[in-house]
């Protein structure tokens, strides 16, 4: 655990010496500072007002350079980017910025200026330098896994003066603007993140709408509100805790008890259902909305047997999305027939207009006419600790389905979230899944993330057709509705590839004690709760 002191009195080049010379010790003096730090606890003045938050989906890192996962949820609410969602928006409008526009005929070149007088958590200036720094920094760090791959189409980022940053494009790109919204393009100080490598003392400087007061690791983590922040975000609560569990059970229990007083992320279906039938009883309101959550399959391509074209489109076959919605998730998702979701343009229902129902005949007919005659083995992997409590016996049901069959010798495995993230990177695995949480509502994040060399998967996905006609065809189009063909050609090309499997679409809840309002403001439109927007009801 460690716990962020407020910074003051320092000069720059003290806190550079702190960062370079201390890092070694912090753990160690972490253990020391933490009986004494006493951030705003239960008993301090403002504890009325906070609100404790709970979910299944603990952060992987602090340095928004790092991380391309649900870490970006903390992100939203301690760090700032140049443009961001207030409530109810469905398109990105400045925040740190003051505006930003286009500023060429070709989607080449995107200008924004900054806001006066923006400053970070510890006083130091955030100016234009700043922000080229922080853009330049994960591209120079290139984590895998990490965010470099949303800026594909990002030449080099240019300053004028302190406010103004001029961003110059390889090619169009419409979808830009969004990019920036994301949390992976969080600006941070210069000071205190190093330029060619992650930071690690566990503590953050941002410029967002709260301080990091302190955090422990897949435990909680404390906000309160930062005093310089200037953004557009009208913080209806002082101070948030989010408490980090690792499963439904517990995490609707805690609500249940009042240890919470909202869920986000997590909520398992049985008790999702329980709470739709027992909310007045149990004082509990639940907040039910769309959701472009996806879950889909991965095959490894360098794998014996799923690398197997007849292989991958055998399983397609065979798979019964509607008894996994229905027996596993209780109808709290739904079946997803293609890789972009129901909701955004261009979406189609390819693998269902393939394969229609279920059915092991023809799928043994795909494997004979391939030459496979004997059962195929393989091993599907799932992370225990991360899309929730369903994802295991969501497995065993696939194994179920395909074993079934007698075509198949399917086992199933599971690992905790970091150590699954390295090995699937690694290509360990056969058959793996995933889950998706959009970075932005647009079908181009449900095919870009997926194809090219900077991908989410590990193995990669390269689709020529795709990355160097489709995509920069829909780029060019500022009118994201206007797309629908691209999309459903590259949709097409998926399918017959069946290096990906869609599985299904979530519904978006969230469960909340009758005390709190704004649950239903709180979702950005790529999903991330905004804790602002969180509070207790005045009278009720």
């Amino acid at each position: 655990m460690v716990c962020q002191p407020v910074r003051r009195g320092l000069s720059r080049s003290e806190r550079v010496f702190n960062r370079i010379h201390l890092r070694p010790i912090a753990a160690v003096a972490s253990l020391t500072v933490l009986a004494g730090c006493g951030v705003l606890s239960s008993g301090d003045d403002d504890g009325e007002k906070r609100v404790v938050v709970g979910t299944t989906s603990a952060p992987s890192t602090l340095d928004p350079a790092a991380s391309w996962d649900g870490s970006w949820e903390l992100f939203r609410n301690i760090y700032q980017t140049l443009l961001s969602y207030p409530s109810g928006a469905s398109s990105p409008e400045p925040d740190a910025a003051e505006k930003c526009k286009f500023t060429d005929f070709s989607n080449k070149e995107y200008t924004c200026e900054l806001r006066e007088g923006l400053k970070f958590s510890d006083g130091d200036t955030l100016d234009a330098k700043a922000v080229k720094y922080s853009i330049d920094r994960i591209r120079k760090i290139g984590v895998d896994g990490g965010p470099t791959g949303l800026l594909g189409s990002l030449d080099r980022v240019e300053t004028k003066g302190d406010r103004q940053v001029v961003f110059h494009l390889k090619k169009s790109d419409a979808t830009f603007p969004f990019v920036l919204a994301t949390p992976a393009m969080s600006i941070v100080d210069p000071e205190e993140y190093p330029e060619d490598e992650v930071r690690d003392d566990g503590a953050v400087t941002g410029s967002g709408p709260y301080t990091l007061e302190s955090y422990e690791e897949n435990t909680k983590a404390e906000l309160a509100r930062n005093g310089s922040y200037k953004g557009f975000a009208d913080r209806k609560n002082d101070a948030v805790t989010i408490r980090y569990f690792q499963d439904s059970a517990a995490l609707v229990g805690a609500l249940k008890k009042k240890q919470i007083d909202v869920t986000y992320r997590g909520l398992g279906a049985d008790d999702t259902l329980a709470l739709q039938g027992n909310k007045n009883k149990e004082g509990v309101q639940l907040v039910e909305g769309s959701g472009t959550e996806i879950s889909y399959l991965v095959f490894n391509p360098k794998d014996r047997w799923a690398g197997k074209s007849a292989v991958r489109k055998a399983i397609a076959q065979i798979l019964d999305r509607g008894a996994l919605a229905h027996k596993i998730y209780k109808d709290t998702v739904e079946p997803l027939y293609s890789m972009v979701p129901r909701g955004l343009a261009g979406h189609t229902t390819g693998f269902f207009d393939q394969y229609g129902n279920p059915s092991a005949e023809k799928a043994e007919k795909i494997l004979t006419d391939a030459g496979i005659d004997e059962p195929v083995k393989l091993t599907l992997w799932y992370t225990t600790d991360r899309y929730g409590s369903a994802t295991g016996p969501e497995f065993e049901e696939i194994k179920k389905q395909l074993n079934r069959t007698g075509l198949f010798d399917v086992s199933v495995k599971g690992r905790p979230w970091k150590d699954y993230e390295a090995a699937y990177r690694k290509g360990e695995y056969p058959v793996f899944g995933r889950g998706w949480f959009p970075d932005f509502p647009d079908p181009d994040n449900f095919i870009a993330p997926f194809v090219g060399e900077q991908n989410l998967l590990g193995p990669q996905y390269k689709s020529p057709e795709i990355i160097d006609k489709l995509l920069p065809e829909s780029r060019r189009e500022n009118d994201r509705g206007a797309v629908v063909e691209q999309f459903q050609q590259a949709q097409q090309i998926m399918l017959d590839d069946v290096r990906l499997l869609p599985l299904w679409q979530g519904k978006q809840y969230v469960a909340a004690s009758e005390e709190i309002a704004g649950g239903e403001r709180a979702l950005d439109p790529s999903t991330i709760m905004m804790m602002w927007e969180l509070h207790r009801k005045t009278s009720w």
